[in-house]
């Protein structure tokens, strides 16, 4: 990663204050947050074949699955899972395209195809556009790689139900947009959609009187 790339991971304080200028919403949102849960995890193959597990499916749903991967995938590599085979995977709790998913990101990081360390170095697009190479990668599970394993800090996951879910909680008047929309407005907290986005997720939790995960 590029040593001058702002990093999620630190402080936040400052683009917190800034989007809670740039739109009201958010500035509620922080209001009842205090702070924003910064989701961080482990990179590499593991970290993307968790978010293969997560692809639309509920929380508890995809923590018992990767709690069932996590025993069976010996060693969590590439090799571990080519080795697992597809069936195994299913076996998990995987569907059948997610198993193919994860055969395919392992054989792609096994051949050379996909080097996973080398794409911290990239740039966003770059990086995204690297990820979307293998097969059952797409623009939500690329995001949330970036975001999550590597802490960037101007991602925003297209798509993201509870992104917007969040946003029309905390926005009291005027028109909510729809999905399409909300995304091209993210835009507008750019440089810190990620931090946007971190934000709406633990608001998320908050309404939903969970703990942010």
């Amino acid at each position: 990663m590029a040593e001058d790339r702002l990093d999620v991971f630190g402080d936040v304080s400052a683009a917190c204050a800034a989007l809670a200028k740039k739109d009201k919403a958010l500035a509620r949102a922080l209001e009842a947050i205090g702070v924003p849960h910064i989701r961080r995890r482990s990179g590499g193959f593991s970290g993307l074949f968790r978010i293969i597990v997560e692809q639309q499916v509920s929380v508890a749903s995809a923590q018992a699955i990767w709690s069932r991967c996590r025993k069976d995938v010996k060693p969590m590599t590439a090799p571990g899972a080519l080795c697992l085979g597809e069936d195994g995977l299913r076996a998990c709790g995987l569907s059948g395209p997610k198993a193919r998913y994860v055969i395919s990101l392992a054989e792609a990081i096994d051949s050379g195809d996909l080097d996973i360390n080398a794409v911290a170095a990239f740039d966003d697009e770059t990086a995204a556009r690297e990820l979307q190479s293998i097969k059952g990668i797409g623009p939500w599970t690329a995001a949330i790689y970036l975001l999550f394993c590597e802490g960037r800090i101007d991602i925003w996951p297209r798509g993201d139900v509870a992104l917007l879910g969040a946003y029309k909680s905390a926005r009291l008047r005027g028109p909510v947009p729809m999905m399409q929309k909300f995304d091209e407005n993210a835009q507008k907290w750019a440089p810190w959609r990620g931090i946007a986005a971190h934000i709406l997720w633990t608001y998320y939790a908050h309404i939903r009187g969970r703990t942010p995960i």
